[in-house]
């Protein structure tokens, strides 16, 4: 850990490498196309992305800057959070640990490109980013709203929800940024002022709503989660939902065969023919989702 102090606070430094490497261009152009207003930023002229993280003495703004060798992790203590004083070794490891799953960055991904790589049409995506990674999530909970609220509309329509729901029910600002909605202040939050404050359909604003219910009901941090059958039973969520949360979330193997990237990539298949079809891939298709979902819809962020 690296130090370094100023008047406005202390900035603590440590290198993250990524196993292998890390495929530059195709982390900032996930990071941009789901970055939250107000609660993240993402710059991809200088490869950056911020947001609070939930560390042991509570939420701190990490400052992430990308190269094909991994991350540099930065954490800046200033007046606002001045009460919990300096970050110690064991926050920093915690907090670097975070971003070392989120980023999938321990993970050989040889094992993965020998299972993928003799598929027609992964081979060729596998080749152009061997060292692809899963990106997963810091806040699992804040990951299944924005999902719910991206459903049936644009990206950036669905990033214009999220950051008002950011600005109406937000945490304290730290660092110029503001922590998601925790889902015990949501949960009470009231259905028609939900509506109103994000722009949100009916039932859009129940499903969040019954989403935060949820989620308080296991919640005992960020990354606390109901069980699928739970997330089911919540209206307005569906398989592709949870199987797309599976994959944020850590399953390796997770799949999405209703996905309609992943169909017209394979011809315009089926469900079903997908699932018969992803079969070759296992246990590794949540990679193939993020080659086949890289190629097609993120934009392509500069590398160098």
């Amino acid at each position: 850990m690296q130090a370094t102090g100023a008047a406005d606070g202390t900035t603590y430094r440590v290198r993250l490498d990524a196993v292998g490497g890390l495929e530059t261009g195709a982390v900032l152009g996930s990071l941009a196309a789901h970055t939250v207003p107000a609660a993240e930023r993402t710059d991809l002229p200088s490869r950056t992305h911020s947001r609070l993280v939930l560390g042991p003495r509570g939420p701190r703004r990490v400052n992430l800057r990308f190269d094909d060798g991994g991350i540099d992790l930065e954490v800046k203590t200033g007046p606002e959070v001045k009460e919990r004083g300096g970050v110690d070794h064991a926050e920093l490891t915690a907090l670097a640990d975070t971003v070392r799953v989120w980023f999938d960055l321990d993970t050989d991904l040889q094992p993965v490109r020998d299972i993928l790589s003799p598929d027609p049409v992964l081979a060729p995506l596998v080749a152009a980013r061997p060292e692809l990674r899963v990106i997963g999530t810091p806040d699992r909970f804040q990951s299944a709203v924005t999902t719910v609220l991206g459903q049936q509309v644009s990206l950036a329509a669905g990033r214009t929800f999220a950051g008002r729901l950011v600005e109406a029910y937000g945490g304290p600002a730290v660092g110029g940024l503001r922590c998601f909605p925790r889902a015990g202040a949501l949960a009470e939050a009231d259905a028609a002022e939900l509506r109103a404050a994000v722009g949100l359909t009916s039932a859009r604003a129940r499903t969040v709503l019954a989403l935060a219910h949820a989620w308080r009901a296991s919640e005992d941090g960020s990354n606390a989660m109901p069980s699928r059958g739970e997330l089911l039973a919540v209206s307005g969520v569906g398989s592709w939902t949870v199987d797309y949360l599976s994959v944020r979330f850590g399953d390796r193997d997770a799949f999405t065969p209703s996905d309609l990237v992943l169909r017209r990539a394979l011809g315009g298949i089926t469900a079903k023919d997908a699932t018969e079809r992803a079969a070759g891939w296992s246990p590794y298709r949540a990679y193939a989702l993020m080659h086949l979902w890289t190629h097609t819809a993120y934009a392509k962020a500069p590398a160098h």
